[in-house]
This record gives structure tokens, C-alpha cells and sequence, in this order.
């Protein structure tokens, strides 16, 4: 019998694991895969994410894989460039994108040693229900089959999750899909963090491990079929007509893998958890990965079920208020980079022009635009009234 058992060993069920077991209770975590694996990914962590590695005991680690620290960003909407960088979160100044196959190994490795025990290559089938709530899972390995019960059942296996099927989690909140998104991995490129936009185009430059930057590029959800039909040309023009600069730039370099693509990217809320079941991650909440919320996200809904459960595993009355506590901080914790990330995924981004230009020259309005983008600072803190005086808002 264990307190809780955790479905998905990347981003949000590695940490939440980590966190159980470091309270004290005796966790599973299993994943379907082998690991290392890659997966799709921005890679991009914000400094309020970076600032949960740190408090993990785990950043040193993400840091000696060699993907540089990101403290320097270049903004630039059409013919106005912003740069500078995002205010600190608890101290922590950058940013960091370390490869997925690195970043969720390290995870998992820190959950092992604080405790929980992790089980590769098993996909759960099943939820196992006692008097209406779940109260464990059936899972395959191999050519055997198994069962475990617990008094919690994590599901942070992804937008797909098959524990928010088996729970019955219904989705609260949809909002149609507004991109599609490429990117591949090249060598050669002098960069550091930038984002590049116009009209229905965006582009972004992320360094990484190993001397690659991944580049990618976002194209409006209606023009899925015509990108995909010749994905490698449509990813290219869009670099050139965003920035002729750019493809300059792109022409000496190399591209060091395939690339990668997806038009499967949801806007949701699934209700975050019910009886003996919780959601975090991808799992219970989705958007579009332009604006690159999606590890920091994981990282906070891990933190906030950890912290909003607390001794409720060993109080059985008080396990389903803390559960519902923990929905009501989730979407406290990331409806407003919600609704941001549909705006920016809109790719209309003239609306932010008057703002930019009114903020070019000054460095401080400038670390606090920044600072909107990595979740420091909420968006609808960014006006000041002087601000709003120069914007004319």
C-alpha cells in the first residue's frame, strides 16, 4: 500500500513525487517510457521555475549539463527591439532550457533519492475504485500485469492523460487551438534568448545543451495543412519574412537534427481533482506552448498539491478539502499566463506596439515588461500610471 502513486515521470509527476516522498510518504511514480527519452518542448524554463530547482537542491545539476544560463533576452515586434532581462525570482536571475532527455532524468534521479520508488515501462490500463473513489491502478509491464493501491493517485501523464479519462476529469474550461509550432536544433547560431514577431509569424531562438540553439517558429492554426504539406520550406520562409537578419544568421549555420512539429496544441482547464485523484501538469491543464509556461507551470501545480495536501494522507477526512484547496491554487497560479498565452498566440502583436515603443529607452520599464513575461511580475501589474501616461491607455 503506498500514500501516493504518481502516473508520468517527466516535468510535473518527477517533482511531485520527489515532493511527496520528502514529506514523508511512501510514493510510486511510473512512466511508460524508458529514460532518458526526449520529447516536444520548448525547453524553456522561466526564472520562477529555475527558482523551484534551486529550493529542489537541483539546479547545480540542471547547471553541469552545460546549457547556458539565460540571462539576456532581445524582444523584438516588427521594427522595435526590446532587450534586457526579467527581474529575479527568490535571487535567481536567468533563465535556463536544458534538453528534455537531461532536465526530466535529473528529476526523476532527485524523486529516487528522496525516496519514491520508480517503475519504468509501465502503462497504467486501469484505476482501481473503492465506494466511488480511486483508490489505485492497474498497470502492465512487459507481459505481466499489477496492481497498486494508495490513498492518492497523481495523473501527470500529459495533455492525453489517460488518468484524467479513467478519473472521469471533466474539462471546465476550452479555448480553440490558435498555433501550430516547428523547430529543430542547429549549430553555428551566436545567440542568446530571442523572440522575433510579426503579423501571423513568430520565431524564437533558445539556446541549449551542447553549443545547439533550438529554433522555432509558430504559424496560425489555419495555415496547419498548408505548413505541414512542405513543413521544412514553410519553416524556413517564415524565419525569412519575420527577418531577413535571421535567415542571414541561419545560413551559416547547421541543422543538427530533424524537425519537429506539431498542430495538436489545446487550450484547457480539466477540474484538477476529485476523490482520492489529482491532475498537475499537461495532465489537468493545457495552452499553447509559445509563450513557454509549460515546465514552470509543472513545477508550481507540483508544489501547490504537495503543499495543499500537506498531512492530509494520514487525516482521511481531510484529504478531499485539501484536494479541492489545490484546485482553487492551481488556477489561481496560472489563469493569468493562461489568458496571456492566448494573446500572444493570437500573432497580432501591433496591439503591443504603442507599449514597446513607449518603453525602448528605458531600462527599468523594460526589466518590468520582461518580468510580466516570466511570471514575476502579473501582467496587469505592468501599467503604472506613468506607463499608461506614455502609452496614451
Amino acid at each position: 500500500m503506498y500514500d501516493v502513486i504518481v502516473v508520468g515521470a517527466r516535468a510535473a509527476g518527477s517533482p511531485t513525487a520527489m515532493l511527496f516522498a520528502r514529506a514523508g510518504y511512501r510514493v510510486l511514480l511510473l512512466d511508460r517510457i524508458r529514460h532518458p527519452r526526449d520529447t516536444l518542448s520548448t525547453l524553456y524554463i522561466h526564472q520562477p521555475g529555475v527558482a523551484h530547482l534551486k529550493r529542489w537542491g537541483v539546479l547545480d545539476a540542471v547547471a553541469a549539463t552545460g546549457c547556458p544560463p539565460l540571462d539576456h533576452a532581445r524582444h523584438q515586434v516588427k521594427d522595435v527591439v526590446l532587450e534586457g532581462c526579467s527581474w529575479p525570482a527568490d535571487g535567481v536571475t536567468a533563465a535556463y532550457a536544458p534538453r528534455r532527455y537531461l532536465l526530466d532524468r535529473i528529476l526523476t534521479d532527485e524523486a529516487v533519492a528522496s525516496g519514491a520508488e520508480f517503475r519504468e515501462q509501465s502503462t497504467v490500463d486501469e484505476l482501481v475504485f473503492e465506494e466511488g473513489r480511486v483508490a489505485g491502478v492497474r498497470y502492465r509491464s512487459g507481459r505481466q500485469q499489477f496492481e497498486e493501491r494508495a490513498r492518492l493517485v497523481v495523473g501527470a501523464d500529459g495533455m492525453r492523460s489517460k488518468v484524467a479519462e479513467l478519473a472521469g476529469a471533466r474539462t471546465e474550461l476550452e479555448d480553440p487551438m490558435l498555433t501550430c509550432a516547428y523547430y529543430s536544433f542547429w549549430s553555428g547560431i551566436d545567440t542568446g534568448f530571442e523572440v522575433y514577431e510579426s503579423t501571423r509569424r513568430w520565431a524564437g531562438f533558445v539556446p541549449t545543451n551542447d553549443g545547439l540553439t533550438l529554433v522555432g517558429t509558430y504559424f496560425p492554426m489555419a495555415d496547419y495543412d498548408r505548413v505541414r504539406a512542405d513543413a521544412r520550406t514553410a519553416y524556413l520562409e517564415n524565419i525569412s519574412a519575420i527577418s531577413p537578419v535571421l535567415a542571414d544568421r541561419m545560413a551559416g549555420a547547421t541543422q543538427e537534427d530533424r524537425l519537429f512539429g506539431t498542430g495538436d496544441q489545446r487550450n484547457f482547464f480539466r477540474r484538477a481533482a476529485g476523490p482520492g485523484w489529482a491532475l498537475v501538469g499537461d495532465a489537468g491543464h493545457h495552452k499553447d506552448s509559445l509563450t513557454g509556461k509549460g515546465i514552470t507551470d509543472a513545477f508550481r501545480q507540483a508544489t501547490a498539491l504537495v503543499e495543499s495536501v500537506g498531512d492530509g494522507l494520514r487525516d482521511g477526512p481531510g484529504l478531499d478539502k485539501s484536494l479541492r484547496r489545490y484546485g482553487e491554487r492551481r488556477d489561481e497560479l496560472v489563469m493569468d499566463g493562461y489568458r496571456d498565452t492566448l494573446a500572444a498566440a493570437e500573432l497580432r502583436p501591433g496591439r503591443r506596439l504603442p507599449l514597446m515603443r513607449a518603453i525602448v529607452d528605458d531600462a527599468q520599464m523594460t526589466a518590468r515588461f520582461f518580468s510580466t513575461i516570466s511570471g514575476v511580475l502579473p501582467s496587469n501589474e505592468l501599467m503604472t500610471p506613468e506607463l499608461r501616461e506614455r502609452v496614451g491607455a
